[in-house]
């Protein structure tokens, strides 16, 4: 087996049963690809046709408020996915741009290859179904966070969903992610607040 391809197989099996014959038909479709730091994967305005999944690296998701400027979403990094599944299943202009925040190694899972995984394999659409619920959490749980919780909770959130971003991203991505100012996180990060 390709070594690039166990961590997504791993992920995969964790959400679908797929045997043998199944993963030997559906890695082949795999791409692996090399990004830079800095170097961006989606550009908002350009439709999301892949789905990208971490090998090792780390990805920032964001989008422009209506001043311009930019708002981190969301950190996707290993052993996880990243796409924008709006843009993704209506092949509509993707309001987000996916970045890489350190030199990044992606498995990518074309639109084409996603359908033909429901059609072939036996859990296809399930597989489908379990990252639309997984999108559908991130979203919600967002959203239920930044109206319910304090900047406080929203960082002690943060840390323990993504351990270690304090020291992979510059903090304005993070207080941008926290949805505060760099002084607030600031503030936050020596406990004065």
């Amino acid at each position: 087996m390709n070594s690039k391809l166990s961590k997504i197989q791993i992920a995969i099996k964790s959400l679908i049963e797929i045997n043998d014959e199944e993963w030997g038909y559906y890695s082949a479709m795999f791409n692996i690809r090399h990004y830079n730091k800095k170097e961006v994967l989606l550009q908002s305005g350009k439709i999301c046709d892949r789905i990208f999944f971490i090998n090792k690296g780390l990805l920032r998701i964001f989008f422009l408020d209506k001043e311009g400027n930019e708002s981190t979403f969301y950190f996707s990094q290993e052993n996880d996915f990243a796409v924008d599944y709006e843009s993704f299943i209506n092949h509509t202009s993707s309001n987000y741009t996916i970045e890489a925040m350190e030199n990044t190694q992606v498995v990518h899972m074309s639109y084409k290859m996603v359908l033909d995984g429901y059609k072939k394999l036996r859990y296809g659409e399930k597989l489908g179904r379990l990252l639309a619920e997984k999108y559908f959490i991130i979203f919600s749980r967002k959203i239920q966070n930044i109206y319910t919780k304090t900047p406080y909770e929203r960082y002690k959130l943060m840390d323990l969903q993504f351990p270690n971003i304090r020291q992979r991203v510059p903090q304005h991505y993070i207080a941008s992610y926290l949805n505060i100012s760099s002084v607030h996180l600031s503030r936050l990060i020596n406990k004065r607040y």
